[in-house]
C-alpha cells in the first residue's frame, strides 16, 4: 500500500460516524492539506540524500574555522583568506567566533546551499513520477495545486533549515575555537553580543529567503521532466550558467536582474543603522523569480498528463 492509500494518512479523506454529511465533505481539506505538508517534510528529511547534505554544509563552517584556527596560530595574525563576501568577515573572527557564521554562510551562500536547494527542488515532482508515486497523491481531493503548494513549501523549509544548519554549526565552531563577546559591526559601531546573535539570525532569514528564487526554478524544472536525475542536473547547470553570467563585466546591464546578483545583500545588515536598499532588491527580486516560475511550474503540473 503506498503512503498515499495508507487509512489514516494525510490523505485519508473518508468519511467517520456521527459527523453530518455536509461537513464531512467541507472539513477534510484543510485538514489534508495539514496533514500533507507534515508527511511531505517528513519523507524529505527522512532521505538519506537530504541528511548528507545537510551535513556537508554542517562541516563546512568546521572546516573553516579549523583553517583560520591552523592560520593564525602559525603565523601569529594573518588575515584569513576567503573569496567574496566572505574575505570581509575571515579577519574577524579570530577576535569573535560569531564573525565565522557571517563567514560561513558568506561561502556557502554563492554555491554550497543553492546546489543543495536545487537538488531537493528539482526532485520534487520529476521524483515522484519517476517512483510511479505521483499518480497516487494525485487521487486526493484537493488537487494538483495545492500537491504544488505543499512541494514548494516543503522546498523552502529546506531553504530555512538548510541555512540554519549552517548558522548553527558556524556558532557552535566559532564559539569552541574562538573567544566571543562584543561585536563590531561593519560600521564600526560596537554592539553587546546578544544583539549581535540577533543580527545573526536575521541574516540567516534574508539568506533562506535568498534561496526562494532558486527554489521556484527547481520545482519548474522538475514539472518538465520524469527523471528526478535529470531535474537535479538541469536545475543545478542553470545555477551555475547564472552564476558565470553574473561575473562577466560586459554583461553588467542584465546583471541586476539575475537571482544570485544581491545574494550578498546581507552583509547591509552588519551596518549601523542597517542599509536597506539592497536587502529590498534581493528579496523583491527573490519574490518576482518565485511568481514567475512558480506561476509557470503551476501551468505545467496542473495541465501534464501523469501516467506512471
Amino acid at each position: 500500500m503506498s503512503r498515499a492509500e495508507a487509512p489514516g494518512s494525510a490523505l485519508d479523506t473518508g468519511t467517520h460516524p456521527g459527523a453530518g454529511g455536509a461537513e464531512v465533505r467541507r472539513t477534510p481539506r484543510p485538514l489534508w492539506s495539514l496533514g500533507l505538508l507534515r508527511n511531505e517534510i517528513g519523507t524529505t528529511f527522512r532521505r538519506w540524500r537530504t541528511l548528507v547534505l545537510l551535513a556537508v554544509l554542517a562541516a563546512v563552517p568546521v572546516l573553516i574555522g579549523i583553517a583560520v584556527k591552523i592560520e593564525t596560530s602559525g603565523d601569529g595574525g594573518g588575515s584569513g583568506g576567503g573569496g567574496g563576501g566572505g574575505a570581509a568577515f575571515v579577519s574577524q573572527i579570530t577576535n569573535n567566533g560569531l564573525f565565522l557564521v557571517f563567514t560561513a554562510l558568506a561561502v556557502t551562500l554563492p554555491v554550497f546551499l543553492p546546489l543543495a536547494v536545487g537538488v531537493v527542488a528539482g526532485d520534487a515532482v520529476a521524483g515522484e513520477a519517476h517512483t510511479g508515486t505521483l499518480r497516487y497523491l494525485l487521487v486526493a481531493p484537493a488537487g494538483r495545486t495545492k500537491l504544488l503548494l505543499v512541494k514548494y513549501a516543503t522546498t523552502l523549509t529546506f531553504c530555512l533549515v538548510a541555512t540554519l544548519v549552517v548558522a548553527a554549526s558556524a556558532l557552535v565552531t566559532g564559539a569552541l575555537l574562538f573567544p566571543v563577546g562584543e561585536v563590531t559591526l561593519l560600521s564600526g559601531t560596537t554592539v553587546p553580543f546578544g544583539e549581535g546573535l540577533l543580527r545573526a539570525l536575521a541574516i540567516a532569514a534574508v539568506v533562506a529567503l535568498s534561496l526562494v528564487g532558486v527554489a521556484a526554478i527547481g520545482l519548474f524544472v522538475s514539472t518538465l521532466t520524469n527523471s528526478g536525475i535529470a531535474a537535479m542536473a538541469t536545475t543545478v547547470g542553470l545555477l551555475i550558467m547564472v552564476q558565470i553570467l553574473d561575473t562577466i563585466p560586459q554583461l553588467h546591464a542584465i546583471q541586476p536582474y539575475l537571482f544570485p546578483h544581491h545574494w550578498l545583500s546581507f552583509a547591509d545588515v552588519l551596518r549601523d543603522p542597517v542599509y536597506w536598499d539592497r536587502l529590498q532588491q534581493n528579496l523583491g527580486l527573490q519574490a518576482l523569480y518565485a511568481l514567475v516560475f512558480g506561476s509557470a511550474a503551476w501551468a505545467r503540473f496542473t495541465t501534464r498528463d501523469v501516467t506512471v
